[in-house]
This record gives structure tokens, sequence and C-alpha cells, in this order.
């Protein structure tokens, strides 16, 4: 997956500038097209035409938005690749909206906002774009990475992990983890996690045979997927756990270091066409970049 065209939509907050940071290293590594967006508000917009605002709030977000740019780009990114773009209406659906009309071929955005000890919770724009969307997109922790290339910023992801779910989907997502693991030249670790089968005390005696030969096939099947995906320079490693897929997940991540982890948005069927709830899950659970693919059109 080679962006030629990336967006980037921010809210002025410090997660969102994070954020470009990214797109950013992204767009200047690739030699993309970087476009910078916000929306406005519908009913501010008409509180300012009403009293007759001036400058305009058109003018005035602009200005702000060049100024955000200019804030978060180092000095050696290629100005003449960048674009920003104001919207007004829902969030959301301007967002899709402009990635259509950009043919933009990946977006960056932020998630933001904490609950509790364990919980992220991403802003409510993200989610809306991750249930809608047929553009990849990168979700960034609020924290600024630690260099402004994208080489500098690979040096601390330690490790890609590409969770799957064993269907049709997962060679799309094997596919471009593989590749990104090749381009950037990390170790990417397959994973799958299979759901404990819970049987009545009458039929438990069968259940350590069956777990067995449930773990066995479904590490040859891993295997067989990570051959299909072609050589990603002898780094790939498969492992296959047992528990909760969301828990076991963000808990393989964490435990292995892993700072990038790719999952599809696909879902079972049960939860409509949309981001599955194990995606949810880990979205609210880490603190890593996650790159959310959307299903392969076929």
């Amino acid at each position: 997956m080679t962006p030629v065209s990336v967006l980037c939509p921010v809210d002025f907050s410090d997660a969102s500038g994070a954020a470009l940071t990214y797109a950013a290293a992204l767009a200047d590594h690739f030699q993309a097209r970087l476009t910078v967006m916000t929306v406005d508000d519908p009913i501010l917009e008409s509180a300012a035409i009403t009293a007759h605002l001036v400058p305009s709030m058109a003018t005035e977000t602009d200005r702000e938005l060049h100024r955000f740019v200019e804030a978060q780009l180092p000095p050696t990114f290629d100005r003449a690749r960048i674009d920003v773009r104001r919207a007004v209406g829902s969030p959301a659906p301007e967002i899709i909206k402009a990635a259509a009309e950009l043919h933009a071929d990946l977006m960056v955005m932020s998630s933001h906002g904490r609950s509790g000890l364990s919980k992220r919770f991403f802003g409510s724009t993200t989610e809306r774009v991750l249930r809608t969307t047929s553009v990849p997109v990168l979700i960034t922790p609020g924290e600024r990475p630690a260099g402004q290339t994208l080489t500098a910023m690979a040096q601390g992801l330690g490790l890609i992990l590409a969770p799957v779910d064993l269907t049709a989907a997962s060679a799309h997502q094997v596919s471009v983890a593989a590749g990104l693991s090749r381009s950037l030249a990390l170790p990417l670790l397959l994973g799958h996690v299979l759901e404990p089968v819970f049987a009545p005390p009458s039929a438990a005696h069968v259940i350590p045979g069956l777990e067995a030969e449930r773990m066995a096939s479904a590490q040859d099947r891993l295997k067989r997927v990570a051959a299909a995906a072609g050589d990603a320079g002898g780094l790939v490693e498969t492992i296959v756990v047992s528990g909760d897929p969301s828990g076991e997940i963000a808990s393989l991540a964490q435990a292995r270091g892993a700072r990038l982890i790719v999952m599809g948005l696909h879902s079972t069927g049960l939860l409509g066409p949309r981001m599955g709830s194990v995606t949810y899950r880990v979205l609210c659970q880490v603190n890593a970049l996650v790159l959310a693919l959307p299903p392969a059109a076929v």
C-alpha cells in the first residue's frame, strides 16, 4: 500500500496535531499529496453570518488552519505538496466525502480521550468514520512521535502485529501487513485468537482433545495465510492463543512491544457490515498506532 494522496482531518487539538505529524511523515516518505481539513459546525456558521462576523468564519478558520498546519510541519516538508480544506457540516460525513473527492489512499486521524485506568475512547468522529470508510485509516495515539521522519518513527514501533480471524478478509490484511514489514524493516507477528468452547459438565471430558485439535488446525491455517502473503524478509512469526479476542490482542501487543497493529474493519455479520466489535474493543484498550483496513474491493 503506497499512498499518493493522504487526508488528515484536524480539530486544532494537540492530539490532531500529533496525527498531522504522522501524516506529514508518511506523505513526505512516499512523496504523496497531503490534504489537511477541518469541519466547521453549521450552527456556528449560521450564527456568524447572522452576526455579520468580520472577518467571516470561513476566513478565520482558513487562517487558523494555515497557522496550525505550519506549526506542525517540519521545515523540510515540501509545502507545494500540501492543501488545506474547510467544510461545513457533520464532521464524519464531510470527511468521508472529502476522501472520495480526493481519491485518498489513506486517512490519518487521532484517537482522543481517556476514561478509567485501562480504557481509551477515541473520538466520536473517528468512530463514525471507521464505520463507513472505504479508505484505510491510520489511527494515532495522542502522544507525538519521537521523530519527524517515517524512518525515525519506525525505530520506535518495535514490531507489527496483525491479528487475523482466518476469514476470507485475512489475506488482504496480511498482504498489507507484510508490505509494511518489508518497507519499514520491522518484524511481523501474525496472531489468531481461539475463543474458548464452553460445554456442559457431561461433555467436559471431550474438551481437552477438541482444544488441541482446534489449536493445531488454527496454527496450520495461519501458517498457510502467512505463506500466501509472500516473503517479508524472513521476519514473520505466527502465534495462536486462546481467550477473549480483544483482550488477548491488547495483551499480546503490550507483551511483544507492538506499536503498530494492522486490523480489519469487517465484522462477522451479526453487527452489520462495518467495524467489528473486536476491532472496536482493541481500539479502546491499546495505546498504539492502529491501521484499520476496510474490506478489500472485489
